[in-house]
């Protein structure tokens, strides 16, 4: 980057061809005739420093070296007439030989290459005036227009740390700024909250140009997202956050919000998007991600998108199927020919600019696209802007299809699993988060001195949000990008629990002052909006961690100081053939010495869940061995490798002989070098039986599953998406069913039949698959680019099955999935006398209170959001302790809707939904 006068002013990029700062545009004799230019250099080029690839770990011995530096004066001369030649040669060549246009453009420039005489500067305009005669003779009305924006695609992270990406947003935008200077024409679309944010801090002087450019409408705020996330791993509460937090931003820096979600690079997106768009001012979506399809070609570039709860958005992937466009004659032309939906609309985008590692538009681009601005034979190209082009699209619609669910990704299916400590990372700091504004939205609603520490959460979720990045969270970067994430989680986990920690205090400070030093009882808090009746740990009389069966009640706290006796306490027995069973009344398991189940019943019927002559928690082992995209892809050849994971290191024993719990313990060797050791748990009152794994991970190219073959029949199984589920198919009758062989779920998935299913819950894994009768949940995996020593670690997760009579939603999955991923939180109490609390309870189960916090610009306020769980209509009242004096509807920005006050009644308040759907509420307390 060129620094002058203390600021930035130009970035340099071999690669994004951009080697030359203009001094000046012709030197008067009264100017200066030297000057101070610094210099500052990135070691690495505009896609890292890979060693010999470009997705090969970082080579941290890679030189580079400054070969030239040189005045030159530009000869505009020259350079136009090189522009006008290749637009001709390029209609010449690209239009066929059965268009006359095309031989019109070559014979002018062979008529140039006659007239021209390259050491004659006077001969040069007659042949820019042949040029001209082509470039004049106009379109027909019907010619495609093509809507041309500047782009250039910033991955926050990916084969550079976090730390680089701040420095490329300034070399890319300070040279945006120089194009404006000399192409008052030129719209940027930008995206990302949080670029714009570390420009701001890091570069005030560039920023205050960008600011003075998005003023004049050139440089667009574009996504309303705090960065470009993955589109499939985040919660439905963190993807509401990347909205909140991106359009907060738009509004309180430039006085507007985006009205385009902007996602051209990301994995796949959930089919709750579309919902959370129109909650936060967005109905048009633009990507082009889905064109790297490996088996299916997407039908449409312009079409509805329709979520599951039936909200619609305008999406549009530009049909030139790339969002770093160089502004070439073929582009334009692939970009008509592409067009799926001819006779629908005569309306594309083009994004030009060198995109992921930066870089943006050139000079050279737009003057390409000057000259197609309506020239006969090519699309009309105009430099346009988001608003104008979707514009044109919403008057165009009419004719337009709709797509109905997900938008799969048919690759990329490794992502759900790389990098499995991020993963864990995400899922356990988005429930810290969650937790935390719980208690203290309680904390500030009991009155006191208690202040909600708004601005500390503000940064810890935006950490969370940075992380969620579509490089990180599906963990296909470098290791120093690994290690900065892992620290963000780290301090999440820190920030949280002294947060956590100071909330509980200010609710239930009397409870928590120990007379005699010991306590003599323990406080539970539940964070969920039910009832719960769990076996947890908590420090006994004498100072050591006993077991204790006790009932919290709904997003409120209990104290307790003798454990419940259970119905039917746990039994564990060890059987002549060294196979242990285990009961708890609801429940019933035989496992084999492996730790394998070979039967599991629910306790009062005979019917059995594990599949005839099958073993169901059984290890395979996979060769996992991508076409290219190491961290990214699992090929569907993978599958033709499993092997059974049988070479038993420590066989079953029982660990806990039962009573309110019983386990047992297991080891095994996995692949070459690795080992894994499991606890098997059953509960007191538990319908579902836990998997507590350790696994010491040292493969290469492998790839770790846990199956389980049940006896259910049925074409669909279930998975978990944010604030909702969907189906996808058991079978592979066509291509787009076999093509997600491998597919993305967050707490459970389910599998059922008529009357009788299992599920499968997990508290921090995405990767899972159900083929036929067989559901398979994905632990681990080992690729070895972009970073060579990924997943190799020691790594802990939990997951759990749960065979249920009826349906998964009256079997209660979708709570138990929330049961795991929440556990209650137990504080030594005194022996102080405390009827239990509850802030909130809800009298439907098929609605889930998703999130308590305190309203971004009313600390008098308090907003709950809840979502419809079962895919059903329904009514529900939303009881509350709280102070309540006035409640509202708002949208997902938290701006109260029209026609939206909720009267307050004796039952409390009452709420209608529709499947899937989500509100929010907005609580205004009495003070």
């Amino acid at each position: 980057m060129v620094w002058r006068d203390a600021q930035p002013v130009q970035g340099l990029t071999k690669e994004g061809e951009k080697t030359s700062y203009i001094l000046t545009s012709s030197l008067k004799e009264a100017e200066p005739h030297s000057l101070t230019l610094y210099v500052e250099l990135a070691c690495n080029g505009l896609f890292g420093a890979g060693k010999g690839s470009m997705i090969a770990p970082p080579d941290p011995d890679r030189r580079f070296t400054l070969s030239k530096a040189e005045l030159v004066v530009f000869n505009r001369d020259v350079y136009e007439l090189l522009v006008d030649l290749e637009i001709l040669l390029d209609m010449a060549q690209l239009l066929g030989e059965e268009n006359q246009r095309s031989f019109q453009a070559l014979y002018a420039a062979n008529q140039i290459v006659n007239v021209c005489d390259v050491k004659d500067p006077s001969t040069f305009p007659a042949a820019r005036e042949l040029a001209a005669v082509i470039f004049s003779q106009r379109n027909g009305e019907s010619q495609h227009t093509i809507h041309a924006m500047g782009h250039c695609h910033i991955d926050s992270a990916w084969l550079w740390p976090y730390e680089e990406t701040i420095r490329k947003c300034a070399r890319s935008w300070v040279t945006v700024i120089r194009l404006m200077e000399h192409n008052p024409e030129l719209t940027f679309a930008c995206s990302q909250a949080q670029q714009f944010e570390w420009v701001r801090s890091w570069y005030p002087g560039l920023y205050a140009q960008i600011q003075d450019y998005v003023a004049k409408g050139q440089f667009i705020p574009v996504g309303g997202t705090w960065v470009e996330m993955d589109g499939n791993l985040p919660s439905g509460e963190s993807m509401v956050r990347q909205f909140l937090q991106g359009q907060r931003f738009f509004q309180e820096q430039f006085g507007q919000i985006c009205s385009e979600f902007w996602l051209p690079d990301t994995f796949g997106y959930s089919a709750q998007l579309p919902q959370l768009m129109c909650g936060c001012g967005i109905k048009r979506f633009l990507t082009q991600k889905l064109s790297w399809n490996l088996v299916n070609s997407f039908p449409h570039h312009t079409f509805f998108w329709e979520g599951i709860d039936g909200s619609q958005v305008l999406t549009h992937f530009p049909p030139g199927d790339s969002y770093g466009m160089h502004g070439r004659v073929e582009e334009m032309l692939k970009t008509v020919k592409n067009n799926k939906d001819k006779g629908r609309v005569n309306h594309s985008a083009v994004l030009f600019g060198f995109g992921d590692g930066g870089g943006g538009p050139t000079q050279n681009m737009l003057d390409r696209m000057k000259r197609m601005s309506d020239t006969d034979g090519l699309p009309r190209v105009q430099i346009s802007t988001p608003d104008r082009f979707f514009s044109v699209l919403e008057k165009e619609s009419s004719q337009l299809c709709t797509w109905v669910g997900e938008l799969f990704l048919e690759l990329h299916n490794g992502t759900y699993t790389t990098q499995a400590q991020i993963k864990k990372g995400n899922r356990e700091c988005e429930r810290i988060l969650h937790d935390v504004e719980v208690l203290c939205t309680l904390a500030v609603a009991q009155g006191g001195t208690f202040q909600y520490p708004a601005s500390q959460l503000q940064q810890l979720w935006r950490l969370l949000l940075l992380n969620q990045f579509h490089d990180v969270l599906p963990g296909s970067c470098i290791q120093l990008v690994v290690r900065d994430a892992l620290q963000y989680y780290a301090e999440i986990r820190r920030a949280g629990s002294r947060l956590q920690e100071e909330a509980v205090q200010s609710l239930c400070g009397e409870l928590l002052q120990l007379k005699s030093g010991r306590a003599e009882s323990t406080l539970v808090l539940n964070t969920l909006p039910w009832e719960r009746t769990e076996v947890i740990s908590r420090t006994g009389t004498a100072g050591t961690e006993a077991l204790a069966l006790v009932t919290a009640p709904s997003m409120g706290y209990a104290v307790v100081r003798e454990s419940l006796l259970p119905p039917q306490p746990v039994a564990v027995i060890k059987q002549e053939d060294g196979s242990i069973t285990m009961e708890n009344g609801l429940i019933a398991v035989c496992l084999d010495a492996m730790g394998r189940l070979t039967s599991l019943r629910l306790a009062h019927s005979e019917r059995e869940s594990v599949a005839d002559g099958c073993r169901a928690n059984q290890f395979a082992l996979f060769d996992d061995v991508p076409l290219y995209w190491d961290a990214w892809d699992v090929m569907d050849y993978h599958l033709e490798t499993r092997k059974p994971v049988t070479m038993l290191l420590k066989p079953l024993e029982i660990t806990l002989a039962g009573g309110l719990r019983g386990s047992a313990s297991f080891s095994l060797q996995v692949g070459e070098s690795s080992t894994l050791t499991q606890e098997i748990i059953l509960d007191a009152m538990c319908p579902y039986i836990r998997f507590k794994t350790q696994v010491d991970w040292k493969e290469s190219h492998k790839f770790l599953k846990v199956e389980f073959p049940v006896q259910v029949r049925s074409t669909n199984a279930t998975y978990e998406i944010q604030f909702g589920h969907l189906q996808r198919p058991t079978h592979w009758n066509t291509s787009w069913d076999w093509a997600r062989f491998e597919v993305w779920a967050h707490k459970w998935m389910d599998l059922s039949e008529h009357g009788f299913g299992v599920a499968v819950l997990n508290d921090c894994k995405y990767g899972a698959s159900a083929h036929r009768n067989v559901l398979s949940l994905s632990l681990l995996r080992a690729p070895k680019s972009p970073d060579a020593t990924a997943d190799i670690a020691h790594h802990q997760f939990t997951y759990a099955v749960m065979p249920h009579q009826g349906s998964f939603q009256d079997a209660g999955v979708i709570q138990c999935a929330y049961n795991l991923n929440f556990p209650l939180h137990a504080v030594p109490a005194s022996s102080m006398q405390c009827l239990a609390w509850s802030a909130f309870s809800l009298s439907s189960p098929a609605v889930v209170l998703e999130t308590v916090k305190q309203a971004e610009d009313r600390p008098e306020a308090v907003v709950v959001r809840l979502y419809e769980a079962h895919g059903s209509t329904v009514v529900t009242w939303l009881q509350t302790s709280l102070p309540i004096k006035e409640a509202m509807l708002c949208d997902l920005l938290e701006r109260p809707t029209a026609k939206g006050h909720l009267p307050l009644e004796q039952q409390g308040v009452r709420l209608s939904f529709k499947p899937f759907q989500v509100l929010s509420i907005l609580l205004v307390l009495r003070q």
